[in-house]
């Protein structure tokens, strides 16, 4: 083996370490070593916000996590008045950016109706029942996270005697 082979060897390896690092500082939610910069995400999470909306979604609120987390660069918080709207938001979300060709990577929680995590990769997709999304308070959870400045209609949002 050459010199040069060795190099780029241990290269790798090192490569692999720092990788496998990062892994499992993401697996823990730890805040990232370099906060991302791009905006990867931003658009889906806006084409998620529109289609929840369509399916009268209530209370939208996006997030900016890029400098809190390494999972994900963006969250979006969306409420439903009702399990089955859930469903429906759900559906919405996961049917209209499939047909954009942006895949889930994963689902959690959809069954119950109470509340579901749609994880697209870059952004995260949570689909609450209201008074659900009230106890868990994750925009409270987030309180450090930037909120990303997006247009509600009226009809999208919960009177203040309502819940």
């Amino acid at each position: 083996m050459t010199t040069r082979d060795s190099k780029h060897d241990s290269d790798s390896d090192s490569n692999d370490g720092d990788a496998a690092a990062t892994a499992r500082a993401r697996l823990r939610g730890e805040p990232p070593a370099t906060p991302r910069t791009d905006d990867g995400g931003k658009d889906g999470a806006l084409k998620a916000l529109a289609f929840a909306l369509d399916k009268k979604g209530l209370e939208p609120v996006m997030l900016d996590v890029r400098e809190l987390c390494s999972y994900c660069n963006y969250q979006l918080i969306v409420s439903g008045r009702s399990e089955r709207n859930v469903y429906a938001i759900c559906d919405g979300i996961v049917g209209g950016l499939r047909d954009l060709g942006i895949t889930a990577i994963g689902t959690e929680g959809k069954s119950g109706g109470q509340w579901a995590l749609l994880d697209f990769g870059d952004f995260l997709v949570h689909v609450f029942h209201h008074p659900v999304r009230e106890h868990y308070d994750l925009e409270g959870l987030w309180i450090d996270a930037p909120r990303v400045a997006i247009d509600v209609p009226a009809d999208a949002r919960i009177p203040a005697d309502e819940y």
